[in-house]
């Protein structure tokens, strides 16, 4: 947490930036982040790109990041699909085949560890299962022959879906599901929602006080709960203040805001909690809000999520026009 006045970014001395939902949608990024990156770097912090996708080797990530006028080399990307070599690595022995569920990135991970990546079931050790657009019938086939006969079986991620510029689609989770129905099995999680990824990234850059921010509360903030990391929730991806009302104490960040653009503000004022411009009482059945002064709806919202965790009540009833609109804007429908 902050030491009183510090910026956020001036709080810690590394970025865990998740990139999908955060950094860009697509091929296109988030207004204003290569600005903020920049001044990041100016600052001397350091900067960490920390990702689920496992279908692109950290280099390719890199060159895309420039691609967007955002500064960014290889060292600075870690993938899920180098956190599932990392854990394939400590549980076979050298040269053990692993079955390919995903990109020729995975591959090359997995080879880069010592084991052998094939595409087929026979003889094979494990199976590694990652985000690529190509996957299909067959190579799930494989997957499901494999785990039937004992193999082991690594998910470099479980996330549902993959924001794009087009919307919401299928993400490895949906994969991984498919095969879970096949086989009756659960395969090992090496990406977000848990830790190695974070401890790898804070690592490479020599740091001891990271911050992880991210779109997702599933993922980014569950992950960063689970590594002991303090966390920003943006809400320039997939998780809305809906979301966040309703998040459960896994998956609750320490601090949030609309987007990348608070990095620069008091790290205090980012906080969930009690806020001089917005009065929140508890009903019996909704929370009520009332303007005191403010306008701003990220400051009432960080006021409904003090009050929604620990009553439990997520309905909001605005008492006057000011705290409509400021519902309205965080797309939270009022109680009647």
């Amino acid at each position: 947490m902050a030491t009183d006045g510090d910026t956020l970014a001036a709080t810690y001395d590394v970025m865990l930036f998740d990139l999908d939902g955060t950094v860009y949608h697509g091929p296109e990024p988030i207004p204003g982040v290569a600005e903020v990156i920049r001044g990041l770097r100016d600052a001397g912090t350091a900067v960490r790109f920390v990702t689920n996708n496992a279908s692109r080797a950290p280099g390719d990530v890199a060159e895309s990041l420039r691609g967007m006028d955002i500064d960014a080399d290889a060292a600075e990307v870690s993938t899920s699909a180098q956190a599932a070599a990392k854990v394939l690595s400590e549980r076979l022995p050298r040269g053990a085949k692993v079955v390919i569920i995903g990109a020729p990135a995975l591959e090359n991970e997995v080879a880069a560890v010592g084991l052998e990546p094939v595409r087929a079931a026979e003889n094979a050790a494990a199976v590694v299962q990652g985000h690529w657009a190509e996957t299909g019938w067959k190579h799930l086939a494989e997957g499901c022959l494999a785990i039937r006969a004992g193999a082991l079986w690594v998910a470099c991620n479980v996330d549902a879906t993959l924001p794009t510029e087009r919307g919401l689609l299928p993400g490895n989770g949906s994969m991984v599901a498919a095969l879970k129905a096949a086989t009756g099995a659960e395969p090992v999680v090496a990406g977000k929602p848990e830790a190695p990824l974070f401890h790898t990234a804070t690592q490479s850059a020599n740091a001891s006080k990271p911050l992880a921010i991210g779109d997702r509360l599933d993922t980014d903030i569950a992950g960063a709960v689970t590594a002991g990391v303090d966390s920003l929730l943006v809400f320039t991806g997939v998780s809305t203040p809906a979301d966040l009302l309703a998040a459960k104490t896994t998956e609750r960040p320490t601090y949030l805001a609309a987007d990348l653009e608070a990095l620069d503000q008091p790290a205090d004022d980012l906080v969930p909690g009690p806020q001089k411009g917005w009065q929140v009482d508890v009903g019996e059945h909704t929370l009520r809000a009332s303007a005191k002064g403010s306008k701003d709806p990220y400051e009432l919202l960080r006021a409904l999520c003090h009050e929604a965790w620990q009553s439990g009540l997520t309905a909001v009833k605005p008492q006057d026009d000011v705290a409509a609109a400021a519902l309205a804007a965080l797309g939270l429908t009022p109680t009647a």
